[in-house]
């Protein structure tokens, strides 16, 4: 066999694997998406029937506040993508630019804090906003802003590491014609390097939003009333309240997924691109 029979081998059978990889990624989505277009006695028997039930979308509106759910993971995840990113975005580019003690240390330390489980700050951060709303009498528990404190805390230090790895691929000359030409070092960073890095912005924002989308952990504990509750803990509300109607589940599901959906193909190429240069650059 010579090598381009062996390639033409070898490139089909990594296909079909890939083909597999792809059908058992996507399977559970499409059995969601049917599921909840079927009653709940097709679902006990197994027999799929014509029409499409698209009324449990609509009780499912009904018997759950879900529009409060979805409002408070908007305003939760939109505050905290906000945040996070403009943190990340400073704290990156002084990280790629200038050098101080312990520069190098600070980026890795950075890194490392993403090895450290994050359950095991639940307890601690619960009883320290205890103490504050005690002492100070700020309130943290069940508001949006303890939320996008503890969420923000928790993806700044990623961001920074893509972000850093952005600033640093964009040539410092761009900067310095920008500075000979009258602009401040402030200036120069917000008229064109943020522009030239928007790709890694971008990726990094649709990672922050998308990651807080999905926490569950720290919202269920943080949140115990359903007017800052997100859509993960309203859905793990849905399953205590109605465990057995999976039609209405699997359609809360749906809804819940559409959104990411709609974010992540619509900004799709910006985010590969952002994520593989803030991987492998700096």
């Amino acid at each position: 066999m010579n090598y381009r029979k062996r390639k033409k081998m070898y490139n089909f059978i990594a296909n079909m694997v890939l083909i597999i990889f792809v059908c058992l990624a996507i399977a559970p989505i499409i059995w969601m998406v049917i599921t909840s277009l079927m009653t709940q006695g097709e679902i006990v028997t197994g027999k799929f029937g014509v029409p499409m039930h698209f009324v449990n979308y609509l009780e499912m509106w009904e018997d759950v506040n879900f529009f409060q759910y979805f409002k408070n993971s908007i305003i939760i995840c939109t505050s905290t993508t906000a945040v996070a990113l403009s943190i990340a975005t400073l704290a990156g580019y002084a990280v790629a630019r200038f050098k101080f003690p312990g520069s190098n240390i600070f980026g890795a330390t950075v890194l490392a804090t993403q090895m450290v489980p994050g359950i095991m700050f639940l307890l601690p951060l619960y009883l320290m906003f205890i103490q504050i709303q005690d002492i100070l009498g700020i309130r943290l528990i069940n508001t949006y802003q303890g939320v996008v404190i503890v969420y923000s805390a928790f993806f700044i230090p990623f961001s920074i590491w893509i972000l850093r790895g952005f600033f640093a691929s964009i040539p410092l000359e761009l900067e310095e014609a920008a500075i000979i030409d009258g602009c401040s070092r402030f200036g120069a960073f917000v008229r064109v390097i943020l522009p030239v890095a928007r790709v890694g912005l971008i990726a990094t924002g649709v990672y922050i939003f998308l990651m807080a989308w999905d926490e569950l952990l720290f919202a269920w504990v943080l949140t115990t009333s359903a007017d800052v509750a997100t859509i993960p803990v309203g859905i793990r509300l849905y399953v205590g309240n109605y465990q057995n109607r999976y039609d209405l589940l699997m359609a809360a599901g749906c809804v819940t997924t559409l959104p990411v959906l709609i974010m992540f193909f619509g900004l799709q190429k910006y985010f590969v691109t952002g994520m593989t240069a803030g991987a492998v650059k700096g």
